[in-house]
Parts: structure tokens; sequence; C-alpha cells
């Protein structure tokens, strides 16, 4: 029994950032779990192979070429998935991306870079609330994870937009779970922890080893936590923060255990 509160089958699910990585990932475990899939992202040929990969499933993936930081465009996004499915079971807030910000001094940040990375990670989620909430509110029930980073919890060095904007996502889910629980709409938050996609990444969190487990994370390992978000298993679950990190953030907001340097300092204090 408890297997069929975590069953999709009927539901519709937009994710954005779909085309690769993470968004492709929580698509491939929704449509396993029974959802169509709208998935949208900027790069037409990335989002032909989520979609291919999606109805082997058996699921349809309707394609909306998005980009989020262009509100008209997140509008046109829940209005597709209205015209193709009748309704909008489920928001992923997933696009977004990190920047070159921890290289660069803070004077050195001009306004077009500092608008663009606040844009693309967190004015991007407040343009799909606010598109698909109408919906959601007419259907009274809806389920939007917003997908934020242990840095919206703690600061990083030469990181400024991306740190600031992931906070943001964290309020900005707390503020709809308080607005919209009425309407049987639940909004939670899904903080990853490092899930690398390039070789800098990896270097840079040295392959994992100041992560509590030992290594980082799969892309493959967030579609599970997705589709209980997603799921009325989750009913009761509401304006929560649900970090997957290894262990990341376990001893603290503070980079203790997980930043070499820290590391290396708590080793000689002792």
């Amino acid at each position: 029994m408890i297997l069929d509160s975590l069953k999709l089958d009927g539901k519709v699910a937009i994710i954005t950032g779909a085309g690769r990585g993470l968004g492709r990932a929580m698509a491939l475990k929704l449509a396993d779990a029974g959802a169509d899939i709208v998935a949208a992202a900027r790069t037409q040929s990335q989002l032909d192979e989520t979609a291919e990969a999606v109805r082997t499933t058996g699921r349809k993936c309707l394609i909306v070429p998005t980009d989020v930081t262009v509100s008209a465009q997140v509008n046109a996004l829940a209005a597709a998935t209205v015209k193709q499915f009748g309704k909008i079971d489920i928001l992923i807030n997933n696009a977004g991306g990190g920047d070159d910000s921890r290289v660069v001094q803070l004077p050195e940040i001009t306004d077009d870079e500092w608008r663009r990375g606040i844009d693309t990670n967190l004015s991007s989620q407040f343009y799909g609330c606010r598109a698909v909430i109408p919906q959601m509110v007419k259907q009274k029930r809806g389920k939007i994870i917003n997908i934020a980073s242990g840095y919206g919890l703690r600061g990083g060095k030469h990181n400024f937009m991306y740190a600031c904007a992931k906070g943001g996502t964290i309020q900005l889910t707390r503020s709809m779970a308080l607005t919209y629980a009425q309407f049987n709409i639940q909004t939670n938050c899904i903080v990853p922890g490092v899930f690398p996609h390039d070789e800098a990444t990896k270097q840079f969190f040295k392959g994992g080893k100041f992560i509590p487990v030992g290594r980082m994370g799969e892309d493959r390992e967030l579609g599970p936590l997705a589709v209980f978000l997603a799921s009325d298993a989750s009913n009761h679950i509401n304006g929560e923060l649900i970090a997957i990190d290894g262990g990341g953030l376990a001893g603290g907001i503070a980079p203790t255990g997980v930043s070499p340097e820290s590391s290396k300092q708590m080793a000689v204090e002792k």
C-alpha cells in the first residue's frame, strides 16, 4: 500500500532545465512513477533526447523550449501545458546555474552580471511559481518543488549572485508554502550538494574527499526524492528544505568538514 502513495499515474509535471543533468534525471524518474512530462529548456537537441528517453517509459513528453529568465516564455510554458493536458499537477523549478563569481572580486561584478545571476537562479523560479499558481488554485491541488543549493544556507567565498539567489529560493519556498497551503498546494525545496557535470567541479571539490560520505552525488539519486515530494506520500510536508548532500551540511551551516582549508585548520587546532 505504501508504494501506491508514491505513484504519479495521470499526473502532469513541468520540469525546467529538463534537457540534461538533474532535470533530465528527475524527468525520467517521474515518468517511471507514471507522470506525463512537460520538458522545458533552451536547447532543442537536449530536449529531444530527454523526450525520447521519457517516451520509452510509456509516458507522454511535451517539449516547450523556454528561456526561464524571460517571464513571457515561462507564462507560455504554463499555457502550453494546460492546453495539451488540461492541468498542471507538479512544477519542478530546476533550471539555473552557477557562475564564475568565486574568482571575481566584488567591485568587478557588473550590474548586468548581477542581474543575470539573480534572474537565472531566482527570478526564473518566481516566474514559474507565478505562472502555475492560477491553475493549481483552480484545481485546489498542486506540488511545487524548488531547487536550491547548500550555498543558499551559507556563504561562499567570491560567490555572490548564486548564493544570494539560492537563499532567495528558500524564502520563496517558505512564503509560497504559507500562502497557498489553504488551496492544497504544497511547496518544498530540494537542497542538492555537489552533483558535478564537469571536470573542473570534480577537481574543485577534490572528488568528494571532504564530503562525509566520501563522494559526490549522482544525478540518478535526486530523482527518487523528487518523486516523493511530487507524490501523495508527502501531502503533509510543506515549506520544508530537504538536503541531499552526503552529509555536507550535517556539521552546521558553516562549511566545516567540507572545505579542504577548513578541515586542515581544524586538524591543526586539535
